[in-house]
């Protein structure tokens, strides 16, 4: 989608009443949600820098073995943002270690540039494990989730 529709869609959201609007528009889909401290108020963001240490890996729940590859297929971050295993916080998660998914069936949100957006899983089978910590920044192509 392109950027100026995007800008035109947040500024659409932040002059109106609703508070949540989602468009597809082919294979993209975007979600735009106002939260209640945004209304009425300008705010300003900061770009972060995220600096990880070359040789660390992310903390897995389970954690495996440094020499161990973890086995199945790797669901990677398609984009640099924030990582969210339910959609508010409180709720539960939308998947745990073991569950059964689908392709298509919604494993996370990264939130980018005050965006949400769903990682959808692109295979059939178990989760075996989740390699991304909620609320931890991912980077482009991160893995975030085995499935087996």
């Amino acid at each position: 989608m392109d950027l100026r529709k995007l800008k035109t869609l947040i500024d659409l959201v932040a002059e109106s009443d609703i508070a949540e609007l989602e468009v597809t528009e082919g294979e993209s889909k975007v979600r735009i949600v106002k939260t209640p401290a945004a209304q009425g108020q300008m705010m300003m963001m900061q770009p972060q820098q995220v600096m990880a240490p070359a040789a660390a890996a992310p903390v897995a729940a389970p954690v495996a073995a440094a020499d161990e590859e973890p086995v199945g297929h790797i669901v990677k971050s398609p984009m640099v943002g924030t990582f969210y295993r339910s959609s508010a916080p409180g709720t539960a998660a939308y998947v745990e270690i073991g569950a059964n998914v689908k392709e298509g069936d919604t494993l996370c949100i990264i939130e980018a540039m005050k965006l949400l957006n769903e990682i959808d899983a692109d295979a059939t089978g178990v989760i075996t494990h989740i390699l991304v910590e909620n609320g931890q920044p991912v980077e482009f192509g991160q893995p975030l989730f085995v499935i087996a």
